[in-house]
């Protein structure tokens, strides 16, 4: 069976190296250094445009933790809806209790604005107490996928609980990611079982720019299309 690769991506120029490294799909952010936030909707309407791959946009509203305020989900409600008009294939949110647990009322609202847009429950699931619990919660939501590294930092370090995860529900795509190379990939996919991975297969930009004690977007990382390419023959090995 195929097992395909998401990209995630925060500028058009990683899109494109993504896409000529031969990547599936892309996971379209803002702030991946923060984790990804919601993106620019110009960055997003030139990925649909202009290149020929599915791409999922994150909803994520601000960095930090899951737990949404009533202004947050009327924002995410609203970049659903641009979403939409856009021409995205789906979107990536994820919304959790005070206590860590799946928020069902507000993801359900959120889901109910998707309509017909595939949806994955991003990482907020590798904060949960019962992950196997709360992965039939959002089976239940009628989520698509989950993004997870199993809980650790890396999904090789997450194997574990991916391989219960991927053999508790198949009706629920597994989207391991995390610290995916060239070198763990085949491992990955053999010990869980996934049929879709996700990577940044980045390197750190080269425009850093910094003057004495002033320094702005340090740390800025852009997809390399041979770290892709590299991937993707790993995982036809696999």
């Amino acid at each position: 069976m195929t097992v395909k690769l998401e990209v995630c991506i925060d500028s058009f120029a990683s899109a494109v190296a993504a896409q000529n490294g031969g990547a599936d799909r892309l996971e379209v952010c803002g702030a991946l250094t923060s984790g990804g936030t919601t993106p620019s909707y110009g960055l997003v309407e030139q990925c649909v445009e202009m290149l020929d791959l599915p791409v999922m946009m994150m909803i994520r509203p601000h960095d930090g933790g899951f737990v949404y305020q009533s202004s947050d989900i009327e924002t995410m409600l609203k970049d659903i809806r641009v979403a939409k008009s856009i021409g995205v294939r789906g979107v990536v949110f994820g919304v959790l209790t005070s206590n860590r647990e799946i928020d069902q009322s507000n993801c359900r609202r959120l889901m109910d604005a998707t309509e017909s847009l595939e949806t994955t429950f991003h990482r907020a699931f590798d904060l949960v107490p019962n992950p196997l619990n709360a992965l039939h919660k959002i089976k239940t939501l009628g989520f698509d996928r989950v993004l997870t590294s199993g809980q650790q930092t890396t999904a090789r370090d997450g194997i574990q609980l991916i391989r219960q995860m991927t053999e508790t529900i198949d009706s629920l795509a597994i989207l391991a990611g995390a610290g995916i190379t060239a070198a763990n990939a085949k491992e990955v996919i053999a010990e869980t079982g996934v049929r879709e991975i996700h990577a940044s297969a980045s390197v750190l930009a080269d425009d850093q720019q910094a003057h004495g004690n002033v320094a702005f977007g340090v740390g800025r990382r852009v997809t390399c299309p041979d770290k892709v390419r590299a991937i993707k023959e790993a995982i036809a090995k696999s």
